[in-house]
């Protein structure tokens, strides 16, 4: 690690790398994860109403199973599924049945790389980069998954969450207290919020994964980052919301996943929390 802090050169490029490939790992976990607990979920309430066990042939596996294209099935050759470079290649369309690739593909590799180059530059090589780089592929995912089914997976929330708890042992950005209690508050923080909107209304403003993505928050930024990540996340979510529904002749009542503005108000705070406050206490005149 050492000798990458020393040597730049060589070790933006890895860096780059190691961000396209994750990248492209990330594409399959939010594509296979949520039919994974779809499938799952269907067994398990099999199983509870005691009905007849159905055979279904459970979706792809996230590991073990190679990528294929999903309009023709066709297993993809090594030189198929080289990230970022591939879709290039065959302009966005399958070698075999010309079925056009989702730009999903690409763009979430190139996301991973550009993300993982903006960790090891703000961290370095060492451990603390490493964990700003787990933190932020979890978060990619995450986004993925809710911006195409409305889902935070628990599988994905809490690991997060206890993965910042521990890193907290070792004083890895900040020490336990304070990431035990932007824990805490975090998740405290959005149900609140959740209990008072069903009481008025009668209805559920967010999901339950709301409170557990800005708890595993809250542990990685710790107590003082909770309040700059629901402002920053509001503020991107009205404009980046109001154009969407503007651009798609939506409603305002239309549902919006909260998550992905978490996860970017998340990793911006996590990055350049500091920064970003003494900034603006310097505007204020604070």
């Amino acid at each position: 690690m050492a000798f990458l802090d020393q040597n730049p050169g060589l070790g933006y490029p890895l860096a780059a790398g190691l961000g396209l490939l994750v990248g492209s790992f990330l594409n399959v976990v939010i594509l296979r994860l949520p039919r994974r607990m779809e499938w799952q979920w269907k067994r398990d309430a099999r199983e509870i109403l005691e009905e007849p066990d159905l055979y279904e042939p459970p979706p792809p596996g996230i590991v073990v199973e190679p990528s294929h294209c999903p309009h023709c099935k066709h297993k993809l050759s090594w030189y198929e599924n080289i990230p970022l470079f591939s879709w290039l290649l065959q302009r966005g369309k399958c070698r075999h049945c010309q079925a056009p690739i989702s730009i999903q593909y690409p763009l979430v590799e190139l996301l991973t790389s550009l993300m993982v180059l903006a960790c090891v530059w703000q961290f370095g090589f060492g451990w603390q980069g490493f964990g700003a780089i787990v933190l932020t592929c979890f978060l990619i995912a995450l986004s993925g998954i809710d911006l195409r089914t409305q889902l935070l997976p628990d599988q994905l929330t809490l690991p997060l969450m206890w993965l910042g708890l521990v890193g907290s042992m070792d004083n890895l950005y900040m020490p336990a207290k304070p990431a035990l209690l932007g824990a805490a508050v975090g998740y405290l923080s959005l149900w609140t919020v959740w209990w008072l909107f069903k009481q008025i209304t009668g209805k559920e403003g967010m999901g339950h994964g709301d409170f557990k993505l800005l708890a595993a928050l809250g542990a990685w930024c710790g107590l003082k980052g909770i309040l700059p990540i629901i402002l920053l996340s509001s503020l991107v979510g009205a404009i980046i919301g109001s154009i969407w529904l503007y651009s798609r002749g939506r409603d305002r009542a239309t549902p919006i996943p909260f998550g992905p503005y978490l996860a970017i108000a998340g990793w911006l705070v996590f990055m350049w929390g500091d920064q970003m406050i003494a900034g603006y206490r310097q505007l204020a005149g604070f």
